[in-house]
């Protein structure tokens, strides 16, 4: 008689921490001109230039930049305000 096969749970990183806060990331691409992602930066944020320059500098160099956190509900609404100036964006806990 064979004893019956044991079945491993695959590792799966589903559980959300509540206390750890959202990031709202844009991404790089090949569309938008770094001035405009500046600009963009600056008036749904309202950061000064020297930050939001910092920002769209770290979006064209690493490829990416996270430019606003908070909760799962603010950053969701953070991203669809930056899909709708037409900037690549995600998000996720950090």
């Amino acid at each position: 008689m064979t004893a019956p096969a044991r079945l491993d749970k695959p590792e799966v990183d589903d559980e959300v921490t509540p206390d750890r806060p959202w990031v709202a990331i844009v991404w790089n691409d090949p569309i938008n001109l770094m001035s405009y992602v500046t600009h963009v930066l600056m008036e749904l944020f309202g950061y000064p230039k020297a930050k939001a320059e910092a920002m769209m500098l770290d979006v064209h160099h690493k490829g990416r930049a996270a430019v606003s956190s908070g909760t799962r509900e603010q950053i969701e609404h953070d991203v669809e305000r930056l899909h709708a100036k037409g900037l690549w964006a995600t998000l996720q806990q950090d």
